[in-house]
């Protein structure tokens, strides 16, 4: 069973704890993750872009002029493409579907995945208890100083803090989330894990059946 260090507030070892094999342990497949993670952002994605096409810009209704007679091209609405002001012609529309469909089992074997890796690089740590004595962001700014963190870290509590949440809102590079709400993408976009330690048997519990 893979373990890892516990460290106190403070920044020194505590010990270590034991991580399930099931959740943590697991052999990466790049090809797997990477797919999972795409799916992710794609399902993410709320078009924005919108353009008109002819049915959508207003007015148009009366023919320009009549269809012979007249030595110029026909023509049916003062909205059809080739006019100024008229409609777009395939142009982006806030209809499109980036949705794709991923199995929840493969979902949640890319999440172990990318906690394995994480793991095996020691770029998982376990905190003890953090308990500052009053909700100041310098606090939990110093606690970061204290472990051995490099750049961005995503902090995974067991359950909402909203003082927790004050604390670091202002920090750059923390980004505090619940168990429940521990994703792939945040998992890769951040270079280090820190699990308070309540978190491990929270996560292990959720996922009991995985």
């Amino acid at each position: 069973m893979p373990s890892v260090k516990v460290y106190t507030q403070e920044g020194k070892v505590a010990g270590e704890i034991e991580l399930s094999a099931k959740h943590f342990g697991v052999k990466p497949d790049s090809a797997l993750v990477h797919s999972v993670a795409v799916a992710q952002q794609a399902n993410a994605r709320h078009p924005i872009a919108h353009t008109k096409n002819r049915g959508d810009v207003a007015g148009g209704g009366k023919k320009p002029w009549k269809q012979k007679g007249t030595g110029r091209a026909r023509q049916g609405s003062i909205r059809s493409p080739q006019w100024k002001g008229g409609g777009v012609v395939f142009g982006p529309r806030n209809v499109r579907n980036f949705s794709l469909k991923v199995n929840r089992k493969v979902k949640q074997k890319a999440l172990f995945m990318a906690l394995s890796d994480k793991v095996t690089d020691n770029r998982f740590l376990v905190l003890e208890s953090f308990t500052p004595a009053e909700p100041k962001t310098k606090l939990a700014a110093q606690l970061v100083k204290n472990l051995p963190i490099t750049r961005k870290v995503l902090m995974v509590i067991p359950k909402s803090d909203a003082s927790l949440m004050r604390m670091v809102r202002n920090l750059q590079n923390v980004t505090v989330v619940t168990v429940n709400s521990l994703n792939l993408v945040d998992v890769l976009s951040n270079q280090t894990l820190l699990f308070m330690k309540d978190t491990v048997p929270a996560f292990e519990t959720l996922y009991r059946n995985a």
